[in-house]
């Protein structure tokens, strides 16, 4: 017979863009779901769930011997992930790097890659199991607690998600990219996790702001700084934001003044190895100068990258440029999208948390359910076995008398109103459970798992003791597994303080008439007698003079106010450093100063004190005192310090808390003492009030806050200065003329500077021409004000005195040197430390 051909099917017409259309969406649906984002409730992409579940199934517990990684592979690609070998295997790689999660879920043996960048050995060489705290991703799956699909042949059963116990989005963090989309969320510390957790368990109206005073950040696992709380505030609050991760670094003092940059730990997911190339690569292009050598000394107790400096360099301008340039710093992108019901989704911070405890909630309640009815099972079947052993004779005599056991059933069921699954369980009874013991053991159980019975259905009808449960489990995980943070936050944003990098130092400013700055070490510095010569300080162009001199902290902040009257705002360490006598760069270059503006005065701030004062001079006689606080924060091109008079400006500046008397000193050698109470507070841009009656042609040259039982230093241009006790100025009222402090003769020249001194103090003198003395001031006799005062240092011809500063006994051993300092020759030569 022959065959009737089939019909042919017409062609149905569709237009391939609808057809492109449909297949780039189920593309990037399957990318999304299958492959690239993260779960909500227990943070695992399919791979990573495959792949613990596989563990799960071999047996490779935390406690068992490890096994080959390839027997994992194998399981993983052949049952539930049909990919390639090589994905399952860098799957089971990243998650045994403590370096890549901040908890890993894989215990591993062997090479599995570095944060050089180094491979993994291959498959067969290594050994894995599970950790620990992987397990709880994986407790009570055995219990019906989360729902089983098919695998991709649907020859196995494969976990939708895992029960876990642990907020394991959050602490390890995920990152993956699908199509037209992306998530990036950062590892945080279990701990504080978990108190965010309890924390919304108690109060479910908590708020975002609530939760970060536990949750304080990202926590990453190689450390390092996050610079700035305003990104974290804005990712847990909106889902997005942006951290600016920084590497530890220190900067070291080598001998010879020589600087070495030391990094201990890189922003996350930084290649260390990539990043000794980048910085050599940026030293061959001259991008970057100053660094002499390059190495890396880490090994097993640690990272440790060594960048040593030239002698001259400036380890603050190259560290910066290292951030800039570099790795060193980098910006982490954050984007909390995660899988909710098999929908993206951003997520903030309170509601991944809220999810995860939905997630608990109903793996809680599913088990409680799974072992109600286990209990109320073996219930019903412990009342048969209690009907059997309370009804014993008849029971035997009625199975004995049966002809099957079809009919022994049979007539259990009929006589004693049993079901079939009671009466096949006395029919399987052992004998020994009919001894006296057994059916005692029966009756306990029985009463036991009616109790039990009775605490499930209890857990089920309230939801508080749901929670409790919940409770109880994030406080047993904690205190398996929480420890200390490792990655530092710091508060302001912009830079990290770079005192945290450099060890504190007394440093001597110097500032020239010209503009020229610099800091150098006080050690530089030793103390010499009476009369010496001095050594040289600064080298400086002709007719260039040092003005302005003083010793601070490198953690300390300068306050530079100029001829027009504003203030500019650095700190000392952010000054070129150079030798005494190098001369420094130009202040132009670090301050943004307008066309004809200068530096007049500076002043060294520790702290912003509310409720310290600055009090202010000008050459004209004016002073104010206004609120320290009120000069904390300048901009960029600086704030008005003080409104100025046509042709007047700065020459001092102190800070007071307001008790005391101000001193004035003139060129001319008048003086005068008043109290600090004549002066009122003012407003920042006030222009303040008469100091002192001044001459014709005379001038303020120097301001101090002075205090009873202290002594007026004065020096003038010829190298002269003597003390005078604080008591011979007598006190006076603001605005007079004063009396003499010094009397001024071509001899000694005119006054150049005051200093209110103790005993114990040193002084520092530095001249036109460069040369520096440093003076005991217990060297220097006390005598009175009408007087010219003794020789202090030896100036030549055509030199001169331009300024002094004091060093205090805070910064010396007591004794008028430097402690560990052997005294200096009885001459004026030279001597270096």
């Amino acid at each position: 017979m022959a065959e009737v051909p089939a019909p042919e099917e017409k062609p149905v017409p569709i237009k391939i863009e609808d057809e492109m259309k449909q297949a780039y969406l189920d593309y990037a649906m399957s990318v999304i779901i299958g492959r690239a984002l993260p779960d909500v409730r227990d943070g695992l992409k399919p791979v990573h769930r495959r792949t613990l579940f596989a563990m799960n199934e071999m047996g490779l517990l935390w406690n068992k011997p490890y096994k080959k990684s390839a027997r994992l592979v194998g399981d993983v690609i052949g049952k539930y992930h049909p990919h390639g070998d090589a994905a399952a295997y860098d799957t089971i790689v990243r998650l045994v790097q403590d370096f890549s999660m901040r908890y890993p879920l894989v215990d591993g043996q062997g090479n599995f890659g570095s944060i050089d960048g180094d491979a993994a050995a291959a498959m067969r060489y290594t050994e894995i199991r599970m950790a620990r705290i992987a397990h709880e991703l994986l407790v009570d799956i055995d219990k019906e607690t989360v729902d089983f699909g098919p695998n991709y042949d649907e020859s196995q059963q494969e976990p939708l998600v895992l029960p876990s116990r642990i907020p394991n989005l959050l602490i390890n963090g995920s990152s993956g990219i699908a199509v037209g989309m992306a998530t990036n969320i950062p590892p945080h510390n279990l701990g504080e996790v978990v108190d965010g957790l309890t924390m919304l368990l108690n109060n479910p109206q908590s708020t975002v702001d609530d939760l970060m005073t536990v949750i304080k950040g990202p926590d990453f696992p190689t450390a390092a700084f996050i610079n700035g709380r305003r990104g974290i505030g804005e990712a847990y609050r909106t889902g997005r934001g942006h951290l600016q991760l920084r590497a530890r670094a220190f900067v070291e003092e080598q001998k010879g003044g020589r600087q070495t940059i030391l990094v201990t730990e890189l922003p996350y997911q930084v290649n260390k190895a990539r990043l000794l190339e980048k910085i050599a690569e940026l030293v061959r292009e001259r991008r970057i100068e100053g660094i002499s050598d390059l190495r890396d000394e880490s090994d097993r107790e640690g990272m440790r990258m060594v960048i040593e400096l030239k002698r001259d360099a400036d380890a603050r301008v190259i560290l910066n440029q290292l951030y800039t340039e570099t790795q060193l710093q980098v910006t982490f992108g954050v984007i909390m999208l995660a899988l909710v019901d098999n929908q993206p989704r951003v997520l903030k911070l309170k509601a991944l948390l809220q999810y995860f405890l939905n997630h608990r909630r109903e793996v809680v309640v599913r088990r409680t359910r799974f072992g109600l009815r286990k209990a109320q099972e073996r219930a019903h079947i412990l009342l048969g076995l209690k009907t059997a052993i309370e009804n014993l004779d008849a029971v035997v005599s009625l199975i004995r008398a049966s002809a099957s056991p079809q009919e022994a059933k049979a007539g259990l069921i009929e006589k004693f109103s049993l079901d079939e699954v009671q009466a096949q369980a006395i029919l399987e009874m052992r004998l020994q459970r009919l001894t006296g013991l057994e059916r005692d053991k029966i009756v306990s159980e029985y009463e036991e798992l009616l109790r039990l019975i009775v605490d499930l259905e209890g857990i089920l009808a309230s939801d508080k003791k749901v929670d409790e449960i919940i409770r109880q489990e994030l406080a047993a995980v904690r205190a398996d597994y929480a420890d200390n943070r490792r990655t530092t936050i710091i508060d302001e944003e912009p830079e990290i303080a770079f005192e945290d990098l450099i060890v504190e130092e007394d440093m001597v400013v110097a500032l020239t008439h010209t503009g020229y700055i610099k800091r150098s070490p006080l050690s530089l510095y030793r103390s010499q007698h009476r009369g010496g010569k001095g050594r040289k300080a600064m080298t400086t162009k002709e007719e260039d003079v040092v003005k302005k001199l003083f010793v601070a902290s490198t953690h300390d902040h300068i306050l530079f106010f100029t001829n027009i009257g504003k203030v500019h705002w650095l700190k000392v360490h952010e000054l070129p450093q150079a030798s005494p006598a190098a001369r420094g760069k130009a202040i132009i270059n670090l301050l943004q100063l307008v066309s004809g503006e200068t530096v007049t005065t500076m002043l060294p701030v520790r702290n912003f004190e509310e409720q310290a004062y600055l009090l202010m001079a000008t050459r004209r006689g004016i002073v104010k005192r206004t609120e320290l606080n009120a000069y904390s924060n300048p901009r960029a091109g600086g704030i008005i310090a003080i409104s100025l008079d046509p042709g007047d400006e700065l020459i001092g500046v102190e800070k007071t808390d307001g008790k005391g008397a101000a001193f004035l000193g003139t060129r001319a050698g008048q003086a005068i003492r008043f109290s600090l109470e004549e002066v009122r507070p003012m407003g920042r841009v006030a222009r303040g009030v008469i100091g002192i009656d001044l001459e014709e042609g005379d001038n303020v040259v120097d301001m101090e806050v002075v205090f009873p039982e202290r002594a007026i230093l004065t020096v003038t241009e010829r190298g002269y200065g003597k003390r005078t006790s604080v008591e011979e100025y007598r006190l006076q009222g603001r605005g007079g003329k004063g009396i003499i402090n010094v009397r001024v003769t071509e001899k000694n020249g005119p006054v150049v500077g005051i200093q209110q001194v103790l005993d114990s103090d040193e002084i520092m003198a530095i001249t036109s021409e460069g040369q520096v003395i440093r003076l005991r001031v217990d060297e220097i006799p006390v005598i009175g004000r009408a007087t010219q005062g003794v020789r202090l240092i030896e100036v030549g011809e055509n030199d001169r005195v331009v300024g002094i500063t004091r060093l205090d006994e805070a910064r010396t051993d007591g004794n008028g040197k430097e402690s560990g300092e052997e005294e200096p020759p009885e001459t004026g030569e030279d001597v270096q430390s």
